[in-house]
């Protein structure tokens, strides 16, 4: 009877517990609702507000697309609203047809910045500059603007002008660029061999879908050289399997980078294939301010799995990825879904990647202010141009063996690929 008194008291407090935690849960969801309809009638009432006293007349479907679009941008720099135009704008710029400047920009310090211009581009040839800050637009302040306004201000028909007003680090005051716009084409992997080295030098531009292939197509044409730079110098990034498919050229076991999402569904690790990986190389990269996005993935991980020295400057910074999201056929949101992280754990976001070897770009210094010092390059170089005037070469095979080597005299124009190449020897002792 003790027994049965027991169990029926334990069975009654029991149901007791549980009526007070369904209780308490439905309280809380009854507050979280509560507080969500006092919120959406704030919203209501504020947008009833504006339509009936702003100065001027604005109807009621452009108030919550300015309301919309004012959501995205206070949420992070790369969350955007999609209106009809710039949707299609959007769809425009993906298929590559249009006429533009050839930089990437993003908004730092709520600023708008440019990550970095693109090679053989009108910004690249006018002198834009990674880390420069656009003020002005065709003369319209870039203060407050979006991401999204600025790349339509900027992308226009191709021959046509555009002028923007740069604050540079370094520079005094503000000054005007006169760029024609023009077709973007990008060459995304360029090789070429340095000169008495036997490296094999390979810059990659951007991330479009043809950069494994390539890079993979350059590594097996020269197998047996003493090390590869891979130069990621103001590469703004682009797509995330061409920067796992690059990392796994060089790596053969590891995780590459991992994205990291609200939802488990935005979560994914991306694991190196070791058939994949086709070098052992020494490997040294460059990277710079400009460098962004998938140029942080492969330089991060590289620099993680102890594949390669990463050589030059911070990198931008800028490790979270993006989502489009249609709201109806002409709409859409661009929203940050997840952040990217490399094998050791840490974040890219708004810290980027720091290099083994900080150098600052600038020429190699050959000689003091007392004195000067002749290296046997400069000696050789010096005598070989002396014979040259008794006995000219073909100035023709001279230009096109230029196109795939690096000479010594750019080497030393180039104090960061220098340290590049001096890495690589070390790491051949």
């Amino acid at each position: 009877m003790k027994k049965k008194s027991f169990f029926q008291a334990f069975g009654f407090s029991t149901a007791v517990a549980i009526g007070l935690f369904a209780t308490v849960n439905l309280n809380a969801q009854t507050d979280t609702q509560t507080s969500k309809l006092e919120a959406l009638a704030k919203l209501t009432k504020t947008i009833a507000i504006v339509e009936k006293y702003y100065v001027d007349d604005i109807n009621f479907t452009t108030i919550v697309d300015k309301t919309i679009a004012g959501l995205m941008t206070n949420l992070d720099a790369h969350s955007s609203f999609l209106d009809e135009k710039a949707f299609k704008d959007m769809q425009v710029q993906t298929s590559g047809e249009f006429g533009g400047l050839g930089i990437t920009v993003g908004m730092k310090d709520g600023a708008l910045t440019v990550i970095s211009p693109i090679d053989d581009t009108p910004a690249y040839k006018a002198g834009v500059k990674a880390g420069d800050v656009i003020l002005r637009i065709d003369g319209n302040s870039t203060i407050g603007i979006t991401i999204d306004e600025a790349v339509n201000k900027m992308r226009g028909k191709p021959k046509t002008p555009v002028s923007i007003t740069i604050v540079r680090k370094g520079e005094k005051k503000p000054f005007d660029l006169n760029i024609i716009r023009d077709l973007i084409t990008v060459e995304s992997v360029q090789a070429k061999l340095i000169k008495d080295e036997n490296m094999l030098y390979l810059r990659v531009t951007t991330f479009d879908q043809h950069v494994t292939d390539k890079a993979r197509e350059f590594i097996k044409k020269n197998p047996n050289v003493k090390g590869i730079i891979l130069d990621l110098r103001n590469n703004p990034g682009g797509l995330l399997n061409q920067a796992v498919g690059l990392t796994n050229l060089f790596v053969d076991k590891g995780v590459i980078v991992t994205q990291k999402g609200r939802t488990k569904g935005e979560n994914e690790a991306y694991n190196a294939d070791p058939k994949a990986m086709i070098t052992k190389a020494p490997l040294a990269v460059l990277i710079n301010g400009g460098s962004a996005s998938a140029s942080e993935i492969v330089s991060g991980a590289l620099q993680d799995l102890k594949r390669a020295v990463v050589v030059g400057e911070n990198t931008f910074g800028k490790g979270s990825v993006q989502m489009v999201m249609p709201v109806d056929n002409t709409e859409a949101l661009r929203l940050t879904v997840a952040r990217y992280y490399l094998p050791s754990g840490r974040t890219i976001q708004a810290v980027g990647v720091k290099p083994d070897i900080l150098v600052y770009p600038g020429k190699v210094p050959s000689e003091d202010d007392n004195g000067f010092s002749l290296k046997e390059s400069d000696l050789k170089q010096h005598l070989e141009s002396e014979l040259d005037k008794i006995e000219p070469k073909n100035g023709k095979k001279e230009t096109k063996d230029d196109k795939n080597i690096i000479s010594q005299q750019q080497i030393y124009d180039d104090i960061q690929l220098k340290t590049a190449i001096d890495s690589i020897k070390i790491l051949n002792i």
